[in-house]
């Protein structure tokens, strides 16, 4: 059975559902022309961060020259490809927990096998399509679609990334205070202001939130920030996502200091990491090609800071990227063979949540029992999941 494209799913209710009912507008165009909008403005925002990143790379290497960066990328052998599988195996599997531990904690099942092999195809579609957040709305939606429960499974992998972005702030407001990088005194400068700044942000809020009297958006937060609270602070599920979150950081450090050495930088350790912390945050700009413009951009010049060259630094970040890639690979198995195993007929069998508590009142019995239309999206082409629930997620920095 063909799949059908993103713009059908949307437009089409799921089997079994009934259409909602809608009065055309004044254009005549209804919700069918009111999504197709939508679509447009998605697809104008995607185009114009690939062109972004494209225009970013180009203009580094014809400034700084192809020499370095080429001689970089013929220096990565069979062993440092190997080394980037390793390191790729631990970071998602680590990942792959944390997201599990999450999705626990928000009381949806999750298989760890079925998250790693998921998280590894949300990978693997991060770096091969543009925009570099793709595979993690698709891992949302299939998620939330095989648990009957579609805004847990999307707040799941929000939740599950926000963890990751801590874990990164943490991290680099320690090493770009105390390790030396270009952008140490700056930071020591800025430190006490902003860390005033967001306790004065949070007074307001507590203070805020005591005297409001209860309303349904004061509810709706409650209800936002509980969820969080069990997703990532909950005694069950806290201590194995703050650990998840620094073996995976650990993993991306890692990396970018073998791909400083397969570009030929002889810079110590400690040198390094303010450095990849940079490059890490430049990677969470929506302006990239599978993580490429940006990261080249923010490494060239702090290399070229730090007095390690420019070039050297655009050399570090390519190859840094095509070691992520090659650490994605065996997404790309898990999409062919999903893909194959729909085509035969095979459909996964969604995990039955018999053995967790029943959700709060909102989510219904019939909610959580898997549906037609998620049957039918896992037996078709992966990009056939429904992404109307989906949110754009940062990029698989962290």
């Amino acid at each position: 059975m063909p799949a059908p494209d993103a713009a059908t799913a949307l437009l089409d209710p799921p089997v079994g559902e009934a259409a909602p009912a809608h009065t055309p507008g004044p254009t005549g165009g209804g919700i069918r022309g009111s999504v197709r909008s939508r679509l447009d403005a998605r697809a104008v925002r995607t185009h114009f961060g690939t062109v972004a990143g494209t225009v970013i790379l180009a203009a580094l290497l014809w400034r700084l020259g192809t020499g370095v960066l080429l001689d970089g990328l013929r220096r990565i052998d069979t062993v440092t490809l190997l080394a980037a599988l390793g390191v790729g195996v631990v970071t998602t599997v680590f990942s792959a927990w944390r997201w599990q531990l999450v999705a626990r904690g928000l009381r949806i099942r999750l298989p760890l096998g079925a998250a790693v092999a998921d998280y590894y195809r949300a990978l693997f579609l991060n770096a091969a399509l543009p925009g570099g957040v793709l595979g993690d709305v698709h891992r949302a939606v299939r998620h939330g679609q095989s648990a009957g429960d579609l805004r847990r499974g999307v707040k799941a992998v929000v939740l599950e990334r926000v963890a990751g972005q801590i874990a990164l702030t943490v991290f680099g407001a320690v090493a770009l205070l105390t390790l030396p990088s270009p952008v140490r005194d700056d930071v020591r400068t800025f430190a006490p202001v902003t860390a005033l700044a967001g306790a004065g942000a949070l007074a307001v809020v507590l203070a805020v939130r005591m005297n409001r009297a209860a309303s349904g958006r004061g509810g709706a937060l409650r209800r936002v920030l509980g969820e969080a609270r069990q997703g990532l602070l909950s005694r069950q599920a806290g201590p194995g996502v703050a650990l998840s979150s620094a073996v995976v950081l650990a993993g991306h450090l890692a990396m970018f200091v073998v791909a400083a050495r397969v570009a030929g930088s002889a810079a110590s350790v400690a040198v390094l990491l303010p450095l990849a912390v940079l490059a890490l945050v430049a990677m969470g700009v929506p302006l990239n090609v599978g993580g490429f413009g940006p990261r080249e951009g923010v490494t060239a010049w702090a290399f070229g800071a730090a007095g390690l060259g420019a070039s050297s630094g655009v050399a570090v970040a390519v190859v840094y990227g095509v070691l992520s890639f090659v650490a994605s690979l065996p997404g790309a198995v898990v999409l062919v063979v999903r893909w194959y195993t729909g085509l035969r007929g095979y459909p996964r069998t969604s995990p039955s949540p018999s053995s967790f508590p029943s959700p709060s009142a909102e989510v219904s019995s019939a909610k959580i029992a898997p549906k037609d239309s998620a049957r039918l999206a896992s037996s078709s082409f992966p990009f056939s999941a429904d992404p109307r629930e989906g949110r754009p997620m940062t990029p698989d920095s962290v």
